[in-house]
């Protein structure tokens, strides 16, 4: 790994945390430009995820935004699907380029969305102004568990999927929804690689530096995004991140 690695994956981390992710789309990116093999990718992004996930999801639990009724049915379907497509070694460039264009759209979206709100003067109190629209166990269930297939399969923690589905279907403020994710990107990245042990593929080894890196930059993103920065700033930190995971999947980098 080469000295570049650890400030870029602490910059990644803490851009990705402060909106409750853990990162692993940009890690992969990073370690695509940089040349690491591909069978190291993968479990290292998942690695890196657990470290950056842990301390995120502290950090806006702390804060009070954690909604659990929400969500235990994601996290209970995810898991077991994430640890099926961790286990699953195919060829997903056309589901890449298809979720990279859904992940765009939304990004535009959310980024359209906050700057209506700035045009017609709405609070950011009430960003959320129609209200949490109540969602089944079973629909959060079956979010979950198609969530949790997609993050194993392509070696995130399945973030970059919840986030533009809770908003879209309103289903918690941004603050809430951030909490909710970084606890079911940590859960995701866990039974990713217990997929990947089941299946044969060891963890590679990653060095002290790029770990403390990661901690370093979940640390002080997560304080940021949880206790410090506006929900604008987090609708527009959110678009960032899923448009960086849209250019991603769609190999423009």
């Amino acid at each position: 790994m080469t000295a570049l690695l650890p400030l870029v994956i602490g910059l990644v981390a803490l851009l990705y945390a402060s909106v409750g992710h853990a990162g692993a789309t940009g890690y992969i990116a990073v370690m695509t430009l940089l040349g690491l093999a591909p069978q190291v990718i993968r479990p290292t992004a998942l690695l890196l995820n657990v470290i950056v996930a842990t301390i995120a999801t502290v950090q806006f639990f702390r804060a009070g935004h954690f909604r659990s009724g929400l969500f235990w049915p994601l996290a209970v379907a995810s898991v077991p699907c994430a640890a099926i497509g961790g286990a699953i070694d195919l060829p997903t460039g056309a589901f890449e380029a298809l979720v990279g264009v859904v992940l765009l759209l939304s990004a535009i979206q959310i980024v359209r969305a906050a700057l209506h709100r700035q045009e017609a003067g709405v609070e950011e109190a009430s960003a959320t102004a129609e209200g949490p629209r109540p969602l089944t166990a079973m629909l959060l269930a079956a979010l979950g568990g198609a969530i949790g297939l997609l993050s194993g399969l392509t070696g995130v923690g399945g973030g970059v999927f919840l986030t533009p589905a809770l908003l879209a279907l309103r289903a918690a403020p941004v603050k809430q929804i951030a909490a909710i994710t970084a606890p079911f990107i940590l859960l995701n990245s866990l039974a990713g690689l217990a997929g990947g042990l089941f299946a044969g593929r060891p963890l590679p080894p990653i060095s002290l530096p790029v770990i403390a890196a990661a901690a370093l930059g979940g640390a002080i993103g997560s304080q940021l995004g949880a206790f410090r920065l506006p929900v604008r700033t987090l609708r527009f930190l959110m678009a960032a991140v899923l448009a960086f995971a849209s250019v991603k999947l769609l190999g423009i980098i």
